[in-house]
């Protein structure tokens, strides 16, 4: 590993790596560890022809209207973008050297124009692929980052770079001899981070705001579902913008949400900004003014909302140029999540990998169809699958990015396993705070569990009311309000009867309406018991057979206590709905048609 010093002069500028290193050599991985050096700046600035490709298109487009490289001749290539566009490029700029910026899955359009016009592509650029660590990082559902990767080894002259890079595993670097190349600040380049231990991100995150002073508040989650239920619950909807995907503003905009873009412009911000991970690499966000910047993890809702502290967090700082006034990251954490330790996952990777080849065995050597049909069948199932690549090769970034995601789960286990994360992470100082509620988000997840029944999930809310109490917060009222929003009739009934009737009674809606309905009349709450009872009871559009109303009216009449004014027959039921004479199994009974009263 080779290692290069760089320093900050007395007003706090940080030299520019061109500064240290005016090339970046070929077969290298340069670890630059500070975001903002100007490591594709000096690649566009470089004397040679360049394909640099990034992650997304933000950053392309960025780049491109960037007005410092408005005579740096760079051509952007992403969708929209065909291989015609890049082969007028390439014939417009015989004077002057090649700048071509691509996403990963547009690169091979740069290549059928270089074999178009009959041109080397691969003695004719220097490709320099930019924030590598995402080939790893998007591996799992970004299956063309990895598209560049076969024609990459075939280059002349090629380099990877990254503030924050994850080790490979892919032979092919070793192969060619790869080296690394690392930056070491002469500096103390630590950043203060506050860190939010919650088992209620909400409310610490509601609670959080308030401390913030009058600037811009930069928000980091990775889901549009969070970020739109924050807004619309903290009453932040006319005073937020989002930046997300194109499908995702799509999304928001179905929502009546319409301040929401895929590109980053100074112009959309608001008070509050939302950001998905679309915007967390890459992209230079130019402001005046240092905003707060607050990363929010939610491991109960989705999993994908899980920051790495050793590239995400370091990317999503270093987002802003001009600096930050604060950095915090609220997290819950969740103890279901597996804990493994880096040699049981190879343990774990290698096995599968070793079942996966000897059920390929059998496949090949099936003597019949209906052997090859069957052992297909059971290879399609296997989990080493997704670490294959569309020819069935074996993928070494899907793996480690398997492992990556892994060993990232071991950091929101609880809350020691969070903080040790970044006060093991070299470009924090992390400090730390918990913000503790009586409900939190497990609780908000088992109550909206699709899979339970009705009665599991008032089983749940009424467990949740208990916990409650009194109320006697206005946090602790807001948390009583969700719950008659998730379920009215059971948190009504709780309040009238209490937990012990709504068990007594096996959570019977009929029975537990019947013993609200008594217990109000008993308190003389209304004097209208018994038509609530009966409307209990009787529905509009069914039959009954006398017998049974009779039976029923006279029960009725006895819970209560009350002398009927007349004598109870099937025909009594007309003094409460329109009702028509029909058989019920041969016998005489009632269609009931509307209520009367």
């Amino acid at each position: 590993m080779t290692k290069i010093k760089i320093s900050m002069n007395e007003l706090g500028k940080v030299q520019y790596l061109t500064e240290v290193l005016p090339e970046i050599p070929t077969n290298t991985v340069f670890y630059k560890k500070l975001t903002g050096l100007g490591a594709t700046y000096g690649e566009i600035k470089a004397k040679r022809n360049s394909i640099i490709i990034e992650p997304n298109v933000p950053v392309i487009t960025g780049k491109c209207s960037d007005p410092k490289h408005k005579n740096d001749n760079l051509f952007g290539v992403h969708e929209g973008i065909y291989t015609d566009d890049v082969i007028n490029y390439l014939e417009r700029s015989t004077k002057t050297y090649y700048k071509i910026l691509t996403t990963p899955e547009s690169f091979p359009k740069i290549k059928s124009a270089f074999e178009e016009l009959e041109m080397d592509i691969y003695s004719h650029c220097f490709l320099l692929f930019d924030e590598c660590h995402k080939l790893i990082k998007d591996a799992d559902y970004r299956n063309d980052i990895i598209l560049p990767l076969n024609d990459f080894f075939r280059f002349e002259n090629k380099a990877l770079v990254s503030a924050t890079p994850i080790e490979f595993s892919d032979p092919r670097f070793k192969e060619q001899h790869f080296q690394t190349i690392e930056i070491q600040p002469d500096f103390d380049y630590k950043k203060e981070i506050w860190l939010y231990h919650t088992n209620n991100t909400l409310q610490a995150f509601k609670n959080l705001l308030p401390e913030l002073e009058d600037r811009q508040v930069c928000i980091f989650i990775n889901s549009t579902d969070i970020i739109h239920s924050l807004m619309k619950q903290l009453d932040l909807l006319e005073q937020s913008a989002v930046f997300c995907a194109p499908k995702s503003v799509e999304k928001l905009k179905r929502d009546k949400f319409k301040n929401a873009s895929d590109q980053w412009e100074k112009n959309k911000m608001k008070r509050y900004n939302f950001f998905t991970s679309r915007f967390f690499n890459a992209v230079d966000i130019e402001l005046e003014e240092k905003p707060d910047v607050i990363i929010l993890t939610d491991v109960f809702f989705a999993e994908h909302t899980m920051i790495d502290p050793y590239t995400d967090t370091i990317q999503i700082v270093g987002r802003f140029r001009n600096g930050v006034s604060s950095i915090s990251h609220i997290s819950n954490t969740n103890k279901g999540l597996p804990q493994r330790t880096q040699d049981e996952i190879k343990g774990y990777l290698v096995c599968c990998g070793e079942i996966y080849k000897s059920m390929k065995n059998f496949y090949d050597c099936a003597a019949d169809r209906a052997s090859r049909d069957a052992y297909r069948a059971a290879l399609e199932s296997l989990p080493f699958n997704r670490m294959l690549d569309k020819e069935g090769k074996e993928n070494w970034f899907a793996k480690d990015n398997y492992m990556d995601e892994e060993l990232i789960k071991n950091y929101y286990h609880e809350e020691s396993s969070f903080h040790e994360a970044y006060r093991n992470c070299p470009s924090f100082t992390s400090y730390l705070k918990g913000f503790y509620c009586t409900l939190g988000d497990g609780e908000r997840l088992q109550r909206e569990n699709k899979s339970l029944s009705i009665k599991d999930k008032r089983k749940e809310i009424v467990r949740q009311l208990e916990m409650l109490g009194e109320c006697a917060t206005e946090m602790e009222l807001e948390y009583k309000q969700d719950l008659m929003a998730a379920d009215p009739f059971i948190v009504e009934a709780y309040d009238t009867v209490g937990k012990a009737v709504i068990e007594q009674l096996n959570y019977s809606k009929k029975r537990i309406t019947e013993a609200m309905i008594q217990k109000r009349y008993n308190e003389k709450a209304a004097g209208t018991e018994v038509i609530q009872l009966i409307k209990n009871s009787f529905q509009v559009g069914n039959r009954y057979s006398c017998k049974f109303i009779k039976e029923e009216i006279t029960r009725i009449y006895g819970l209560l206590e009350i002398h009927p004014p007349k004598a109870i027959t099937g025909k009594t039921i007309s003094d409460f709905f329109t009702a028509s004479e029909c058989k019920v199994k041969g016998d005489r009974g009632y269609l009931l048609i509307s209520e009367i009263i």
